[in-house]
């Protein structure tokens, strides 16, 4: 159990009613959204405090940092691979105080405290007439988690992930220094790049407190265009000819029939377009670019082998099509053992799904597949009537990935539950310089242990 003398520290630094003991009162903070068969366990032996601002998130990271405490930053707890369970007896540190929004509209730029949601943002930045084009998952996520897993998300394609739009950081190292990395700047060469290192480290280095975003003007039209087909080949194979043809979509999702309809009844609507599978593109701009793109597109579909394209140009629904597809984890998750996300090369994508089918068939497994086709970002589901084949068709999903020049995960990230593959598949080499760049950061090793790296 965690010293009494500590807690009332810790009231004394955020007050009493910041802090919260007992497995009943702080239930929520003890998971994420990861598969429950692989979740990691919490360690509910913990006290839960909320600071309001930077300093005081500096307090408790030096208090923990003198007393060897595990300290576990807590975001909207959206993540997919463990990160925010707690592994040991520690603090959790949530930022949901700390959600300030400030819009530079003459730089361009969002300054938005760690705890704020990416809803809030969107909301914040639509109102001010400019916009935040990347929509990396569930709007209950916190900007600071997002930017410490450098979430991606379905428009990726053509904007980038969260990395793409971070200028500057307000970060609290576990020693407890308060720092500033970047800024209001579009360029800034002086020195080592120290801000790219704490986007993706996972809560591992330092705290996220505070975040400069880029943001775009806002665009003036946008529909959806459902190019449909029979096969999952064709689909995934048409990608690569509409990357090449000049067209870059906001987004280029790849989602089958049968998934849709499970999200849709889940979600209590209805997907009422033909085809086995799905290429769904969201075109942006001026309204007589996107028409023009969207002909390509539906031309380029056609000439392979896909049925007739539908365009959904309302937004509500646009926004109904992105809704059941958004749902797909959610439908999933119940009878789910896990979800994996690699990414290969765009043009090996359909090779990556093809495989897939051959492992399914080889073991006699469902997979479901749906993912970011045009980033090669790949979400397959191994389900829990297949568990005791669970660690076989993980593996050879993962070892096919990587022979097609690919990656275990292109933006869950590693957690807590993708250490062992991070070892396997990593140069030894790379593993001692992360190390080494964690033990920089934080000597103690108290920030979020057993997350990412065995220390």
């Amino acid at each position: 159990m965690l010293m009494e003398g500590l807690v009332e520290q810790l009231e004394g630094i955020v007050g009493r009613e910041s802090v919260v003991r007992g497995k009943d009162k702080m239930e929520s903070y003890l998971f994420d959204e990861t598969c429950i068969p692989v979740r990691p366990s919490a360690v509910p032996d913990c006290v839960l405090v909320k600071p309001a601002n930077s300093m005081e998130v500096s307090r408790i990271l030096r208090l923990a940092n003198e007393n060897k405490i595990p300290v576990y930053p807590r975001g909207g707890g959206t993540g997919l691979v463990g990160g925010a369970v707690p592994a040991r007896s520690g603090i959790i540190v949530s930022l949901e105080k700390m959600n300030r929004i400030e819009i530079d509209g003459e730089n361009l730029m969002a300054v938005a405290e760690a705890g704020a949601t990416l809803g809030g943002l969107l909301k914040a930045v639509e109102e001010a007439g400019f916009s935040f084009p990347p929509h990396p998952g569930d709007e209950g996520a916190q900007i600071g988690g997002l930017v410490a897993c450098n979430a991606g998300g379905a428009r990726a394609v053509k904007h980038g992930v969260m990395r793409s739009f971070v200028r500057g950081l307000e970060v609290v190292l576990p020693t407890g220094e308060i720092l500033t990395f970047g800024g209001k700047l579009l360029k800034d060469n002086m020195g080592y790049n120290l801000m790219h290192l704490i986007i993706g480290s996972e809560g591992t280095l330092g705290i996220i407190t505070k975040v400069v975003l880029r943001l775009n003007p806002k665009t003036p039209y946008s529909l959806t265009l459902l190019l449909p087909f029979n096969s999952r080949h064709d689909a995934l194979n048409t990608v690569p000819r509409i990357l090449r043809s000049g067209v870059t979509p906001l987004a280029l999702e790849y989602v089958e029939k049968e998934l849709m309809e499970l999200s849709a009844e889940h979600l209590g609507e209805k997907w009422v377009f033909e085809g086995e599978v799905f290429l769904i593109a969201i075109l942006a701009g001026e309204e007589n670019v996107v028409y023009s793109e969207a002909e390509k597109l539906s031309q380029i579909c056609v000439e392979n082998n896909g049925l007739e394209p539908s365009v959904a140009e309302r937004r509500d629904e646009q926004e109904s099509i992105l809704r059941i597809r958004s749902n797909i984890y959610t439908a999933l998750k119940r009878d789910s053992m896990d979800i994996l996300d690699t990414t290969v090369p765009p043009s090996a994508i359909g090779r990556l799904a093809d495989a897939i089918d051959t492992i399914a068939e080889k073991h006699g497994a469902y997979i479901p597949v749906y993912g970011h086709a045009a980033d090669g970002n790949v979400h397959s589901h191994i389900m829990k009537r297949d568990a005791e084949k669970y660690e076989a068709i993980k593996r050879e999903i993962y070892e096919t990935t990587i022979s097609l020049g690919g990656t275990i995960t292109g933006e869950h990230g590693v957690g807590k539950i993708r250490v062992k593959e991070l070892y396997r598949f990593t140069h030894p080499k790379k593993i001692e310089l992360m190390k080494g760049v964690k033990r920089l950061f934080d000597p103690n090793n108290i920030l979020n242990p057993s997350t990412v790296l065995e220390i």
